[in-house]
């Protein structure tokens, strides 16, 4: 099968689920080619991008609207012509997303855990600490107590600042003396590892296809690269954000999750740079075409120049 043929299965299954989630891919579409390099589109030029996905120019302006309804985007006119471009609030949110949707497994462990006490906040707040938390990969060990072996300090310094929850929420850590049976047994009611690991198996599945297309075509144009790359990101961070990346000893055996990291690393090596062809050609600022990558772009996945 062609690498063509392969995206357009991969397009044709995504536009056929019941509900096009036409927010969430701009979300993804953002956050992998837009914030790397500028922030800003212009909406027409997103518009006409989105299409190719099965989304109507109603239902992107829709769901821009209620990304900004939301915090995620701030919009700007100029003459007739509307740019819309991340938030602060919409900055560090992508911000704590990139590093763990681009980031490199973690392959060693002191024991240690990060440990939130939740028994000063009230229940409206607790429930946003929780939302918030989980989206670094925080788990509930209890009703009042959040954990996560690993966390990336300065993100959850940021959501402590945001929800204004720094006199009463408790940070504190603590270490793993035994990590046995129980511990692994704890993860995994904690974190439902087993219907995580599913889903990344389903992902290796669905992508399967076009990483084999690729090694025998390693040359793809720069429209069926944008797509694979942006569907490869939407699916890939629908499973990452839930997963809390826990050291080995606590995952189950055969984790799939390895699996799904390498193919999707892989996969992006492969069209990343087609792909941003695409959106010089076809995404427009304010100034004209979308500037150019920041550093931090080629520091993805371990190191794009590869």
């Amino acid at each position: 099968m062609s690498i063509d043929a392969a995206c357009r299965d991969l397009v044709n299954e995504f536009r056929s689920r019941p509900t096009l989630r036409a927010g969430s891919l701009i979300t993804t579409v953002f956050g992998d080619s837009i914030a790397p390099r500028g922030g800003t589109v212009w909406l027409g030029s997103l518009i006409t991008a989105m299409a190719a996905f099965g989304a109507s120019e109603r239902l992107v302006r829709t769901s821009v609207f209620r990304l900004a309804r939301d915090g995620w985007l701030q919009s700007k006119q100029v003459g007739r012509r509307s740019f819309y471009s991340l938030s602060d609030e919409g900055r560090e949110r992508f911000a704590a997303a990139t590093h763990r949707i681009y980031g490199e497994p973690a392959t060693t462990w002191d024991g240690e855990w990060s440990l939130l006490l939740l028994s000063g906040l009230d229940v409206a707040t607790k429930e946003s600490v929780r939302r918030e938390c989980a989206w670094l990969g925080f788990g509930a060990l209890s009703a009042n107590v959040l954990a996560h072996p690993a966390p990336d300090m300065a993100d959850l310094n940021n959501i402590i600042r945001r929800l204004k929850v720094g006199d009463a929420l408790v940070v504190m850590t603590g270490r793993t003396l035994q990590s046995g049976a129980a511990m692994r047994g704890l993860a995994q009611a904690s974190w439902n590892l087993a219907d995580i690991d599913a889903r990344y198996e389903r992902f290796v599945t669905m992508f399967r296809p076009l990483i084999a297309a690729l090694k025998k075509t390693p040359e793809v144009v720069p429209a069926t690269a944008f797509l694979v790359r942006s569907l490869l990101i939407q699916e890939y961070r629908k499973v990452l954000l839930r997963d809390p990346q826990l050291p080995a000893e606590l995952l189950p055996a055969g984790w799939h999750g390895t699996a799904a990291y390498q193919l999707c690393r892989n996969l992006y090596l492969g069209v990343y740079r087609q792909a941003d062809e695409y959106l010089s050609a076809t995404m427009e600022t304010a100034d004209g075409p979308l500037p150019p990558a920041a550093a931090s772009f080629m520091r993805r996945f371990g190191g794009l120049n590869q």
